[in-house]
């Protein structure tokens, strides 16, 4: 019997190839996704992408959805408590794994395996340490579709939102932005690939200019802000 495991699914290039070779090794058996909602506006934490996306992405996969919903600006405390209780529901079921598209931030590793192991489930990485540059052609390669739904301004500029990922795109990215996104440059939604029995439909909405404080760490920068660029995609 293979062990049951629950998948942590951002709606992004990233879980999408994860996702594909977690189903391909077939090593497990991927009971739900997992995914982080703001509770407020009903989107997906960072992504922006509209939870009835989402719905639509996980009724095209096949798999059941656990949306874990967040308060619009959760404390380390009020997310810890929410995701411990949500873990320990899961566990609660039989899930003995839990997998992550992340592919080489050491210190978010270390964290999710920390606080999964505490409840005794196991953290699993399909990704990690791949060469970047050869995941994003792999993803391309394979047939899968992603459209930018967030960029960060400092790395990106507005006109990097609501582009389609191809190869264009990747030789248009900043010598100094992973073509991955994996340091948070930017974030996507992916509608289409060998995983999904049918592509995700949707209309382009507006561009729109979001603005997130900055650690107190660090406000000796000039600019005490983070801006983010967020693409909104409509369900049709």
């Amino acid at each position: 019997m293979k062990p049951k495991a629950i998948f942590n699914w951002s709606s992004g290039k990233d879980s999408a190839l994860a996702l594909y070779k977690i189903l391909k090794e077939d090593q497990f058996e991927v009971i739900s996704l997992l995914t982080s909602i703001n509770k407020e506006f009903e989107r997906i934490s960072m992504h922006g992408v509209c939870a009835s996306l989402l719905e639509r992405q996980a009724e095209s996969l096949g798999l059941n959805l656990i949306k874990m919903e967040l308060p619009k600006d959760p404390s380390m405390e009020e997310y810890r408590e929410i995701m411990s209780k949500t873990m320990e529901e899961i566990q609660s079921i039989g899930v003995s794994h839990s997998i992550f598209g992340d592919i080489f931030l050491e210190d978010l590793r270390k964290y999710r395996e920390d606080q999964l192991q505490s409840i005794g489930i196991k953290a699993v990485f399909p990704l990690w340490k791949s060469d970047t540059t050869n995941l994003i052609n792999e993803f391309l390669d394979l047939g899968f579709k992603t459209i930018v739904t967030c960029v960060n301004e400092t790395y990106l500029d507005k006109s990097f939102a609501g582009r389609i990922i191809d190869k264009n795109f990747i030789k248009d990215l900043p010598k100094n932005v992973d073509p991955c996104g994996e340091n948070g440059e930017f974030h996507t939604f992916t509608f289409d690939g060998p995983i999904f029995k049918n592509p995700i439909l949707f209309e382009i909405g507006e561009v729109v200019k979001k603005t997130y404080p900055k650690p107190k760490s660090n406000l000796q920068d000039h600019n005490e802000e983070y801006v983010f660029w967020f693409c909104d995609l409509i369900s049709k």
